[in-house]
């Protein structure tokens, strides 16, 4: 689709005309949008990003940007990636080639995405989270700020062990996970955590090196009630959709029946 048939582009962006931007899309000032790009409708491209780079890396394939996303300004994503609709980043955020992602992904500003990774659906990166080559990341996941995935267990090397963080899983600030390294579903990495084994479902794990000190279970709300934290999806909906709140409620009552 040419730019004349876009809703608004800024006189001041370059946009391919080999690139496809479906109905809607807005691109702000000083952006580029290279050839290979393809962008969902209803997105919102902010000031100064940079879409579809280049890069001997690639498989060749378009980058693609689902529906509705928001892509704040100062960003740079490689070319041949995908990204599910309602993708939304804060600011300066990079993303690397290779990496696919489901739905509604949050990418919190200076989060740097290296290439080949796997993410799931709703998954949330808070600030400067770095997620190395070749991690996986299921659904539902959260990561707090400054918490590195590392990938190189001889650096350096071309030898790359991605790690991989289970559904629900919470990985907390300033946390490093070791090459390799499997975080179970719903479990719990402690702020500061140095993680060089593999972390079972619903455990803590804590300290330098991290050890697990218990079931996540234990650990209770800071409101007084006495209720568990864990799981969150028990008493922490915000920003999820109403279909997948209604489920983790079913959920629920069928693990109390």
């Amino acid at each position: 689709m040419s730019q004349n048939d876009l809703t608004d582009i800024h006189p001041t962006a370059l946009v391919s005309p080999k690139a496809v931007l479906a109905t809607g899309v807005r691109v702000g000032p000083f952006s580029i949008i290279h050839d290979n790009v393809n962008i969902g409708a209803d997105t919102i491209i902010e000031s100064h990003c940079e879409l579809g780079v280049k890069t001997p890396l690639s498989d060749g394939s378009a980058l693609k940007i689902g529906a509705g996303s928001k892509i704040r300004s100062h960003s740079i994503f490689y070319e041949g990636s995908s990204f599910g609709e309602k993708l939304i980043t804060g600011h300066r955020v990079t993303v690397r080639e290779g990496t696919s992602a489901g739905i509604n992904l949050q990418l919190g500003t200076l989060c740097d995405v290296q290439g080949d990774c796997r993410i799931g659906d709703y998954v949330r990166f808070h600030s400067n989270v770095h997620i190395g080559r070749k991690s996986i990341i299921h659904d539902f996941v959260w990561i707090f700020p400054y918490v590195v995935l590392t990938n190189d267990p001889t650096p350096p090397s071309d030898t790359l062990l991605g790690c991989e963080i289970g559904e629900y899983a919470i990985v907390a600030t300033m946390s490093v996970v070791l090459p390799g390294i499997k975080i179970g579903r719903r479990a719990l990495v402690g702020a500061h955590a140095c993680v060089g084994k593999d972390v079972p479902d619903n455990m803590i794990a804590a300290g330098v090196p991290a050890k697990i000190i218990g079931p996540t279970s234990n650990i209770k709300l800071r409101d007084g009630s006495g209720v568990s934290a864990y799981p969150w999806t028990s008493h922490f909906s915000r920003g999820y959709p109403e279909s997948v709140v209604a489920k983790w409620k079913m959920d629920t009552e069928s693990d109390h029946d």
